[in-house]
């Protein structure tokens, strides 16, 4: 079953497919030389205290490409699911997928490929008061260009929407289909965090993740309040909130000096150097910053940012793949900013990384402070977790034969993760049979009984070359 999830974006790459650096205050603008593999990332094989193990419990079924989990804290219980062809489905406080949506505005959604569709929702921390939330999308009418749109819940029905809200806060032009990002959320300090990939294709061929005066290849961080003249603000420790503007000659000249002049930066830039952020989250108890970055050929990624310095980072993306060099036939290469926490190789059966979150629910206690994360490929849900010492562990805890293509977390501190049998091609309707399914993340004497678990994936000894060759190219594809 696994490799048939590869032929079609393995048929449809072969069909498409025919350094500029800033400096920033925030970190040492002189990189620094390392080989392929310097060892300053953790691999999975590690054993994570108490060593233990977790099942995946189906919430709900029946769901049109389910990518996003959200919930508001309003007290209700409910989860939000997002179905990528442009819905959000509600499951009640009692456990019920209620028939009709949130939110429909598949009329306006571009859902051609995989990649494309409605990816992301957060609610306003104030959603109790406000009703207010925010949307991010692939835009129909432009061919593709993502929208990031705020609407608010009717005044009449809190399981319904008003579709007549929109307000339209940021747009962005793609160059290609994929590597969109999508995912959103608010972070502890009130701010609108926003993911968007480097504009698609493979190895970044603008250049985009590592220039400061383009939105893609960037985590975006905006206050959403209108400023009376924009739609919303830029916070005032962004990284080129002050350096994003024309300045007079003697301001801007002494700025000159030590490189830290950007006129042309987009002020709404917190970090840069990513390929494809798929998924972002912060840990609700510390507010530290996880960051599952997709990679190109041979790595998947996972990046930290402790909370009290959320912006200023580079990632490295494309001169960097994880912890390596790229391309990977470099012999040696420029450690440019920040190295992830850990990595993995697509030898070890994953492709495409997706970020969950930080366990803090409360019924799998031996879960709490753990970093999830899955892969659409591999279905695997693997473990991160720093210890006293600072070193990193890193832990593949259960393989499934699911493929896993979002994440999001409860009000209550549950996680789960969205599941679908997706494919790329034209051939694919996500709405001909819905396959898409919920599930949540329980350490497994947790399990409630009568429940339904993921299934286990069918044991592969060795990938042949040619499956690992066909995981290469739908990464390149494929988020």
């Amino acid at each position: 079953m696994a490799r048939l999830r590869f032929i079609s974006a393995l048929l449809l790459t072969l069909a498409m497919i025919t350094g500029f650096v800033p400096a920033s205050a925030a970190q040492d603008s002189t990189p620094t030389a390392m080989s392929p593999e310097d060892g300053a990332v953790v691999e999975p094989g590690g054993t994570l205290p108490g060593n233990p193990s977790v099942q995946l419990v189906k919430v709900a079924d029946g769901l049109a490409d389910p990518i996003n989990v959200a919930a508001p804290d309003d007290g209700s219980g409910r989860l939000f699911i997002v179905e990528r062809v442009g819905r959000i489905r509600i499951v009640d406080g009692d456990g019920n997928l209620l028939p009709d949506p949130f939110l429909d505005i598949s009329d306006v959604v571009k859902t051609d490929f995989l990649e494309q569709g409605l990816l992301g929702l957060a609610f306003s921390p104030d959603y109790q008061d406000n009703g207010l939330f925010y949307v991010y999308y692939s835009d129909f009418q432009t061919n593709g260009h993502v929208y990031l749109v705020e609407y608010s819940v009717s005044d009449d029905d809190p399981n319904v929407a008003d579709p007549d809200s929109a307000r339209l806060l940021l747009t962005q032009e793609k160059p290609f289909v994929n590597h969109n990002g999508g995912s959103i959320h608010f972070g502890p300090d009130g701010y609108l965090y926003i993911a968007i990939g480097d504009g698609g294709l493979a190895g970044d061929p603008y250049d985009n993740a590592q220039k400061v005066d383009v939105l893609l290849g960037k985590i975006l961080r905006i206050d959403v309040t209108p400023d009376g003249s924009a739609p919303y603000s830029i916070p005032d420790d962004n990284p080129f909130a002050d350096t994003g503007v024309v300045l007079p000659s003697s301001q801007a000249s002494q700025k000159a000096q030590d490189g830290s002049y950007h006129p042309a930066a987009k002020r709404e830039i917190c970090d840069w150097g990513l390929r494809n952020p798929w998924q972002f989250s912060f840990d609700s108890q510390t507010g530290d910053l996880y960051i599952a970055d997709v990679g190109q050929n041979v790595w998947e990624e996972v990046n930290f940012i402790q909370a009290d310095q959320p912006c200023g980072h580079n990632f490295g993306w494309d001169i960097n793949e994880g912890g390596h060099c790229y391309p990977t036939e470099a012999t040696s290469c420029d450690k440019i900013g920040v190295l992830p926490v850990a990595n993995y190789a697509h030898s070890t059966g994953g492709c495409s990384i997706t970020g969950v979150g930080v366990y803090r629910g409360d019924v799998s206690q031996d879960l709490d402070g753990i970093y999830f994360n899955s892969d659409y490929c591999s279905g695997s849900i693997y473990g991160l977790m720093q210890g006293d010492d600072g070193t990193w562990v890193y832990q593949i805890l259960l393989d499934t034969d699911l493929s896993v293509t979002g994440s999001g977390q409860g009000a209550d501190g549950e996680l789960y993760v969205s599941s679908c049998d997706c494919v790329y091609g034209n051939s694919y309707d996500p709405e001909a049979n819905p396959s898409g399914a919920i599930w949540r993340i329980v350490q497994d004497d947790q399990v409630p009984e009568g429940s339904e678990v993921a299934p286990a994936s069918s044991p592969v000894a060795t990938p042949s070359a040619s499956v690992t060759g066909e995981r290469r190219v739908q990464t390149r594809v494929a988020r």
